[in-house]
């Protein structure tokens, strides 16, 4: 069957991924992954070596038949910058092309920071993440809070920013900087970083709960981000909270700072800790009534997820993983525990192992799926 122009580069795209991700490292092995024929795509292979991306890097003993000739990426072929931020700072990474992480910048925003003091912030964290080399930028991603418009490059709303509404984000990024700009949710950029840097490797079904400011979900439904048709899916921090009398939203109960007030035995006006990460590490304490409220509740919610999305596993991201495993193996048995007609059902809650950094290496993830080889 011919192939477009369009459809050809999006294979060399899916061939650079899956090389990238190890799941494929052969010729043979790719076009089993990628349903085309051997010779087909030995000739894929053989244009991304000629392109300087692809290089033969040792032989793969096989029981059966000849040894396989292993394929990987040339590192030195280019880079991707990965941004994320939030209303205190930008976090932004540097990845290879082979997609390792070479460097991590953090910039602090300004408090009461505007879209003025963010956007120029952004620069200063890629021009920290530059060098000398003459590796080419490829691909820039940004994590953004609030509400997204990926198609048109807008960050549209952000409650915590100044006069962040209808942003140009991705014109403005990709004007100065030449290259294409992917803009995305930096819940849902999370939900990629699990995928190539952290547990979701090879996990087709999960999702990254976020107890931050607010409360959110990036879900991965059959590999792929699920975002909805208003690009609102995960939004789950504007649930009603149905156990308790004034119809509160559940993200006024279950943010990672409603969380440690509760912890705390603290009032609602009193001043965050400035880490808020190493005060809840302190509030581990699954003797107390406190602890085993905050328990209940989000077993009820995971008890929600589970029956409306059915994941493999939901990983905890965000400063409540400082409470530990020990909170979410509690969670998780609790969980189960609500759902007495479902015998055997294993409810899987994990804290994330990725940290800080976890919202720009998830944006660096989305500029790598986005980036095509030009031919």
């Amino acid at each position: 069957m011919r192939r477009t122009l369009t459809d050809h580069r999006a294979l060399l795209s899916d061939t650079i991924l899956h090389l990238r991700s190890r799941r494929a490292v052969s010729r043979s092995s790719l076009a089993k992954a990628l349903g085309a024929s051997a010779s087909t795509l030995g000739l894929y292979v053989d244009q991304l070596v000629a392109l300087g991306l692809v290089r033969e890097i040792g032989v793969e003993k096989i029981s059966v038949g000849r040894p396989q000739r292993v394929l990987g990426l040339r590192s030195e072929a280019g880079w991707y910058a990965g941004l994320e931020f939030n209303a205190q700072r930008i976090q932004a990474v540097r990845v290879d092309f082979s997609g390792a992480v070479v460097a991590t910048q953090k910039v602090d925003l300004p408090e009461d920071a505007d879209a003025v003091q963010v956007v120029q912030r952004l620069f200063q964290a890629l021009e920290m993440l530059n060098s000398p080399t003459s590796e080419p930028l490829l691909g820039v991603g940004v994590g953004v809070p609030g509400l997204v418009d990926r198609a048109q490059g807008m960050a549209r709303y952000f409650t915590h920013l100044k006069n962040w509404r209808d942003v140009p984000l991705g014109d403005i990024l990709s004007k100065r900087l030449g290259v294409h700009v992917s803009l995305e949710n930096n819940l849902r950029v999370i939900a990629l970083a699990e995928r190539w840097f952290g547990q979701g490797r090879g996990l087709n079904d999960y999702i990254v709960l976020g107890p931050r400011s607010g409360l959110g979900l990036g879900i991965v439904q059959r590999g792929e981000l699920l975002r909805g048709s208003h690009e609102q899916a995960g939004e789950i921090g504007f649930w009603t909270w149905p156990h308790v009398s004034d119809s509160s939203p559940i993200q006024d109960f279950l943010s990672a700072q409603a969380v440690y007030r509760r912890l705390a035995g603290l009032a609602s006006t009193v001043v965050l800790p400035n880490d808020l990460q190493l005060a809840l590490s302190k509030m581990v304490n699954p003797d107390s009534e406190a602890w085993k409220e905050v328990v209940l509740d989000f077993a009820r919610l995971l008890r929600s997820l589970q029956l409306l999305i059915d994941p493999q596993i939901v990983f905890l991201h965000g400063p409540l993983t400082a409470l530990g495993h020990r909170f979410c193996s509690e969670v998780s048995s609790t969980a189960g525990a609500l759902l007495p007609q479902m015998p055997g059902l294993s409810i899987h809650f994990v804290p994330s192992t990725l940290g800080d950094d976890a919202g720009a290496l998830g944006a660096a993830s989305l500029a790598m799926e986005a980036w095509m080889p030009p031919i």
